[in-house]
């Protein structure tokens, strides 16, 4: 077993979360893309707030995904044009 998984085990069990409800691959593929398109600070708070939304009842899958073509779209629509 992986230190990331037996990490994200005791962090479950902590927080009394079932651990099969965490897609690692999702949130670090999410956390990856954030890091290189936006900043680097900015991947945990992106992973915070995906916790945030799915805990308010939105769907993991459909609030990673919003998040992640945010992220896609940062350079070229949010951005100010430097011209």
């Amino acid at each position: 077993m992986s230190t990331l998984q037996n990490w994200t085990e005791a962090a479950c069990a902590e927080l009394g979360i079932d651990p099969a409800s965490v897609d690692q691959r999702a949130i670090l593929d999410l956390a990856r893309e954030v890091a290189h398109r936006v900043d680097r600070p900015a991947a945990p708070l992106t992973a915070y707030l995906l916790g945030v939304a799915v805990g308010a009842g939105q769907a993991f899958a459909d609030a990673a995904e919003l998040l992640t073509s945010l992220a896609a779209r940062w350079e070229s629509e949010v951005l100010p044009d430097p011209s």
